[in-house]
């Protein structure tokens, strides 16, 4: 069990520092595995979570350049009645279709990181910023971070956490394999978190997580006010 592992993979990749005292977390981990329950964690600790699933669900509204491009990509097909996303429709279309998948994220994928990067921008000197990102293995986003939080849990687990969203077991464990294994999420990660139990010990770990490697950070010169 990783519980709160920091992983010695560290060195083996660049370090972006866009400002010198925003601390940037990137928060990853397959569907299923309870990563927005660890970024509401955070979130409650005083940081700032940036949404990249919210983010893409805004830039694909009705009336955006994002929709349009979509729309243009794949048909109408993969529009309601009202003009909104069909997001089934689409999915059913991507998720058969490795290919129609890479086309998608060329349309959302810079529109989100464009639009996370105006939040972050605004954001306080001394912020603690958590960008929430499902694929941020699959978009080569791991440098972009001073630390990369990873989530997993079994895969049973997921399968059946997604089964509780309504999707099937085909559906959740189609949805499972498109996404980066575990282990490639490990190889960027620096530190790891086990979802495969109770709620109790994901928020311990959080806590852990946060003494360690936040709070500690405002101990140091220069390092900013972290409220924890």
């Amino acid at each position: 069990m990783f519980d709160g592992q920091v992983l010695p993979l560290c060195d083996r990749r660049p370090r972006a520092r866009y400002r010198p005292y925003v601390l940037r977390i990137g928060l990853t981990g397959g569907i299923g595995s309870g990563k927005s329950t660890v970024a509401a964690l955070l979130a409650a600790r005083g940081a700032l979570v940036v949404d990249a699933d919210r983010i893409a669900r805004e830039v694909v509204e009705p009336g955006t350049p994002g929709l349009a491009a979509v729309v243009e990509v794949f048909g109408p097909g993969v529009l309601t009645a009202e003009g909104a996303l069909d997001r089934p429709a689409l999915a059913g279309i991507v998720f058969a279709d490795p290919d129609a998948r890479a086309r998608l994220d060329g349309i959302v994928h810079p529109l989100v990181r464009a639009r996370a990067q105006e939040v972050i921008g605004a954001a306080p000197d001394d912020a603690v910023v958590v960008q929430d990102v499902p694929l941020l293995v699959e978009t080569g986003q791991a440098g972009a971070h001073d630390l990369v939080l990873v989530v997993e849990a079994d895969l049973e687990t997921r399968v059946a956490r997604l089964g509780l969203r309504g999707l099937s077991e085909q559906d959740a464990r189609a949805r499972i394999a498109a996404q980066a294994t575990d282990s490639q999420r490990r190889a960027v990660a620096d530190v790891v978190l086990d979802n495969s139990g109770t709620p109790e010990d994901l928020a311990a770990q959080v806590d852990r997580f946060w003494d360690t490697h936040v709070a500690r950070r405002a101990q140091r010169p220069g390092g900013g006010d972290v409220h924890a």
